[in-house]
């Protein structure tokens, strides 16, 4: 009887003490930072909001004095606005705008102007990054129907049905329509195919058009990371980012306080860029190869594995299976691939409470390996390869323990 108790009610009770730390820690007026960081290296809990809360604040964008925290989210919140402002609503009236005047186009701006400060040459820089960005946001998450769904807390900013401006949506799908209907042979002949056709590159039975005053989440995440490239030209978009946002967009928008999640979508643009701030060199190819890049943490999974399991090494050495050939996506995309994404979240709440997030990355990705060594050193180099680029461990708590246990017998 004692132990079928303890079997119903053992893990509640431990669940529920647990929530009682998080909230007495959450409820401190100055955030104990270390205290916080052994809480959630565990694991979050996501009743009550916590998961999304600690995010906030392990990604540093809410301060660690609560008192701060409602003016600090007003003014960050109004910054978002403005950049909505600047960036889509702006760039969408003068798009109409140059669109309509029908002026000589000898005058000051038009579409052919070879002048790189001319706004059009801007807009179809833009339109090249958006087309990229739409392109990967429409299929995230595949398995997964929260991305297609309807978000409650549409932007009204954007979709006031009083706006006669382009929007992103519009944008992609005029950009597409003239791509794909305007078709000339090779003798020069200009055929325009029927509009119907334009859209193959997303079939209407895949991606269901909301409503006007509706719009869909990942279409929340493409407008993130619109600005974030625009706020951010060195780098502007990236293929793989939106594997990035996505996790904390799903975090913030599934929060049970409705009161965040309704500006889910200004606190996920700067927590995303908080965290892209350290993690931005691996998109960047010009630094590949310096000691910031991602070439030297991919050889850093080996150099550990190597003081971990030599034997394991030099198997894979000995196949010539090098670490680019599955750690870049593992690195880049911190194990978002890898995994469902209840488990990838699970394994952020550890990366996100650790001080030096990135090097318990390269941790976890040794401890992946070495999970798997059996299986490795029995196989040979198309099956370690298809072991490896489909890691066939799903038990994110085990591959947690090991890193911990590899950081710990350092």
């Amino acid at each position: 009887l004692i132990t079928q108790t303890y079997h119903w009610f053992g893990p509640r009770l431990v669940s529920y003490f647990r929530i009682l730390e998080f909230k007495e820690t959450l409820s401190e007026e100055n955030i104990n930072l270390k205290t916080l960081r052994e809480l959630c290296f565990n694991g979050i809990p996501f009743e009550g909001g916590i998961r999304a809360l600690c995010w906030k604040i392990l990604l540093n964008y809410l301060p660690f004095d609560q008192t701060l925290w409602e003016s600090f989210l007003k003014k960050q919140r109004e910054v978002y606005s403005q950049f909505l402002k600047e960036m889509i609503i702006q760039p969408g009236i003068a798009k109409a705008n140059m669109g309509f005047s029908r002026e000589d186009v000898t005058m000051e701006d038009h579409p052919l102007n070879p002048n790189p400060d001319s706004r059009w040459n801007n807009y179809f820089k833009d339109n090249e990054i958006l087309l990229q960005i739409d392109k990967d946001v429409r299929r995230l998450y595949p398995d997964m129907a929260f991305f297609q769904r309807p978000t409650e807390y549409p932007c009204q900013l954007i979709l006031d049905p009083q706006n006669e401006y382009e929007t992103l949506r519009r944008r992609v799908e005029q950009t597409t329509l003239k791509a794909q209907t305007v078709n000339r042979n090779r003798s020069g002949v200009t055929n325009v195919s029927s509009p119907g056709k334009a859209f193959h590159l997303y079939p209407s039975n895949e991606y269901e058009v909301l409503p006007n005053g509706s719009e869909a989440h990942w279409e929340v995440v493409e407008r993130i990371l619109f600005i974030y490239a625009k706020l951010n030209p060195g780098i502007a978009y990236v293929q793989g980012m939106n594997e990035i946002v996505g996790p904390i967009y799903y975090t913030f928008a599934t929060d049970p306080n409705s009161q965040w999640k309704e500006h889910a979508e200004a606190d996920t643009f700067f927590c995303f860029t908080n965290l892209m701030s350290e993690n931005r060199d691996n998109f960047i190819k010009s630094l590949d190869d310096s000691q910031c890049g991602i070439t030297y943490k991919m050889e850093s999974v080996y150099s550990m594995l190597k003081d971990k399991d030599l034997e394991l090494f030099l198997k894979l050495e000995e196949q010539n299976i090098k670490p680019q050939y599955f750690t870049f996506r593992w690195l880049t995309l911190l194990l978002s691939q890898e995994f469902l994404l209840p488990d990838v979240i699970r394994i952020w709440d550890t990366l996100f409470s650790d001080q030096d997030r990135f090097h318990f990355l390269i941790l976890v990705c040794c401890a992946m390996l070495i999970l798997i060594r059996d299986n490795l050193l029995a196989g040979d180099f198309t099956v370690n390869m298809r072991s490896l680029q489909d890691y066939p461990i799903s038990d994110v708590h085990t591959i947690l323990t090991k890193a911990k246990d590899l950081r710990d017998n350092s």
